[in-house]
């Protein structure tokens, strides 16, 4: 997964000769998310697109893809169980919203300030799947057979009030998605659980004041129109989950299929971590355009570095609490993921592996 699969959509498919029948197979893809969230989006236009280009080369088979995105068979709370199930056979798990069933898989959240490139995330989420046998057991126990993994941009405030500084954010309600509450702490926040097919509704009622939350999915879900003041903390990126597949749909699968869906979810892991590089400013910028016209005109406002090192500072050992109720393996893993990310040229804010500071 470590070099770039630089295999483009673009271009002629090439059809089986006439006179060559091709096998069609039935496969259900789905997700909790609509396809205007951007990694959503990519399960079309990279991982079902370059699938059926690698199938259309071959002229052997060719898939039947019957879509059912944006919450037509589960929402965000179900998306395990149902790839699990085999209510569809192709989805998107939402891990930071599975903690209890996939507890290593958490490791990112609880290490804030560690990263914010997601193409080196996933790299190193990818490698320790292959190579950590509780990591890779942690998924196939559920009937599963990973394709793909999804990360997001970096995290920041968005809130209906604007904020100065951390002492702002006291007593607030701000939505989180499953682990990531966690970030809030030390703060005096109070968290409410959420997910972006949520935060609209929430902050428009009252349930929540902002959330914490990420530039490519505020604003495909217009969520800038509700909580238009920008903070930018810059806290790091997440693991947010995997393109899955039933791992009895996919025995049932000949060969040549199981190759061009692997190889498909190798393409999107990557597309899809750099396009949270490259739209992530561009999203900001939307963000701005957009709600310039609004009651409450959007703006972005950097935290100042003393208040990001406060919050850092102020954050209790998250890491070695995950440890502690995860036992020796979270131990392993979490030096595992630390010493990938450093190894990658990375400079964690937090030693998390260590307790300390850098």
């Amino acid at each position: 997964m470590k070099q770039l699969i630089g295999l483009a959509l673009a271009g002629t498919l090439v059809l089986p000769a006439a006179g060559t029948a091709q096998e069609t197979i039935d496969l259900t893809i789905a997700a909790s998310h609509p396809t205007t969230i951007p990694w959503v989006g990519m399960m079309q236009t990279h991982f079902m697109a370059r699938t059926d280009e690698i199938l259309a080369e071959a002229g052997e088979y060719q898939i039947n893809w019957q879509e059912a995105f944006g919450g037509q068979l589960y929402r965000a709370n179900a998306t395990l169980n149902s790839v699990e199930d085999g209510i569809t056979d192709i989805g998107w798990v939402f891990s930071l919203l599975e903690g209890g069933q996939l507890p290593l898989s958490q490791v990112s959240s609880y290490t804030p300030f560690s990263t914010n490139n997601p193409p080196v995330q996933l790299d190193v989420m990818w490698d320790l799947l292959q190579t950590n046998e509780a990591f890779a057991e942690e998924w196939s126990q559920y009937n599963l057979v990973v394709l793909g993994l999804t990360g997001t941009d970096s995290y920041d405030i968005y809130t209906a009030e604007p904020i100065s500084g951390i002492a702002d954010l006291d007593g607030m309600k701000i939505s989180a998605p499953g682990a990531l509450a966690n970030w809030l702490r030390g703060t005096g926040a109070n968290a409410v659980d959420g997910s972006l097919t949520s935060y609209y509704t929430d902050i428009q009622t009252g349930v929540s004041e902002g959330v914490l939350s990420l530039a490519l999915g505020v604003l495909p879900a217009r969520i800038y129109e509700v909580a238009p003041h920008v903070t930018r903390v810059n806290m790091g990126t997440a693991f947010s989950g995997a393109i899955a597949i039933n791992q009895d749909s996919w025995d049932a699968l000949p060969d040549a299929v199981q190759a061009a869906l692997t190889e498909a979810g190798a393409y999107y892991t990557e597309a899809h971590a750099q396009d949270l590089v490259d739209r992530q400013e561009f999203a900001l910028n939307r963000i701005v355009e957009l709600g310039a016209t609004q009651s409450t005109p959007v703006t972005i406002t950097a935290l100042p570095d003393a208040e990001r090192e406060a919050w850092v500072t102020g954050l209790p050992d998250l890491a070695g609490e995950w440890v502690a109720a995860n036992g020796e393996g979270a131990a392993e893993f979490l030096a595992a993921y630390m010493d990938g990310l450093r190894a990658a040229g990375e400079e964690p804010l937090r030693d998390w592996d260590g307790g300390g500071m850098n």
